[in-house]
């Protein structure tokens, strides 16, 4: 009796590996059954998300990290979320075009994703594919996302400490503030730093530290009279007391690279000691719980569609003929899927 593919994942060998995430990125039953079977073996990996405006050296500084983790001797894994090629639906980039000083090593575990159009710069088989990383015994999984600016936050929802990677002379340079990206950082890289510009970065990144520090409030009315009440976001509850450091890297010359992964080591210690881990897992869980449903219920939803009314591009040209109305097919759908 052959070995069940799970059971080769476990053993840590490549190729089941990376059959089963081809099967979770194409959606095949199979894949949950074989999932199923490694969750009760996940739960150890530390993922890092790496995240950031295009062009900001994201996949150098990932590799150098790669490099100074392997010389600790640590087994890395690797989930690089790529662009999607409109014409093939994959990814216009590819493991073997980056990193390639570890393709050889057995330490090292680097796995391409197309995005396929899903909002939030990550593909929605990756939070399963680390999982797969998780169970087959990979300390450190580094997730590197694609770089498409605001919908970068998406990782933090994955990863246990975000590294944001900006760089000067992308013209504004605070234009991943202005996106909102930045809130989402645990640790700031300034990329390139021997290029002009690097010290104001820093300066502007500071500024918006320092902000965070002042109270936000909300004017509301209570028995008549205007008062200020603070409103604190869920990621400033998340972080506690962590103040995100800024460091200034030369990924290429790997500069920097050593004290960019002691302050992610200091946030993981930050994280476990103030018991702060077991609420980013408990979020990750829920939203992957979430996004698996979600898929569930879209899935009997369009099925049920189809046998009723007719596949989805059908339906979508009576509507744009304006011969059904969405609304009302979307509650008679959601009706009959409750019943």
């Amino acid at each position: 009796m052959s070995e069940a593919l799970h059971e080769r994942v476990l053993r840590g060998d490549v190729r089941a590996a990376s059959r089963l995430m081809r099967q979770i990125e194409d959606g095949e039953p199979e894949a949950a059954e074989s999932l199923r079977e490694l969750f009760p073996r996940t739960g150890r990996s530390y993922v890092v998300g790496v995240t950031g405006p295009p062009g900001a050296g994201k996949s150098t500084l990932t590799d150098r990290l790669i490099a100074g983790l392997r010389r600790e001797g640590k087994r890395v894994g690797v989930l690089a979320v790529d662009p999607t090629s409109p014409f093939t639906g994959g990814a216009i980039l590819g493991d073997r075009v980056r990193m390639q000083s570890h393709a050889t090593d057995a330490g090292v575990f680097i796995r391409s994703f197309a995005t396929r159009g899903n909002l939030g710069g990550l593909s929605r088989a990756t939070g399963d594919c680390i999982r797969v990383m998780d169970a087959m015994g990979w300390e450190v999984v580094i997730v590197e996302t694609v770089g498409v600016g605001q919908d970068e936050i998406d990782v933090a929802q994955l990863a246990h400490t975000t590294v944001v990677v900006v760089v000067p002379g992308m013209g504004d340079d605070i234009q991943a503030i202005k996106a909102g990206i930045l809130e989402v950082a645990d640790v700031f890289a300034v990329n390139k730093a021997d290029l002009d510009g690097a010290d104001r970065v820093v300066r502007e990144l500071r500024s918006m530290l320092e902000l965070r520090h002042v109270v936000r409030e909300t004017k509301v009315l209570h028995h008549g009279r205007r008062i200020a009440v603070k409103a604190p976001d869920a990621k400033e509850a998340a972080n506690g007391d962590w103040e995100p450091p800024i460091l200034k890297v030369i990924a290429t010359r790997e500069q920097g690279i050593a004290e960019l992964w002691s302050a992610i080591s200091s946030h993981r210690a930050f994280l476990e000691s103030s018991g702060q881990r077991k609420l980013r897992d408990r979020s990750r869980e829920a939203a992957q719980f979430v996004n698996l449903l979600r898929d569930r219920l879209l899935k009997d939803a369009l099925a049920k569609l189809e046998r009723e009314r007719g596949r989805l591009d059908e339906v979508a040209t009576e509507i744009a003929e304006r011969r059904a109305d969405p609304y009302a097919l979307a509650d008679q759908l959601a009706n009959r899927l409750r019943s």
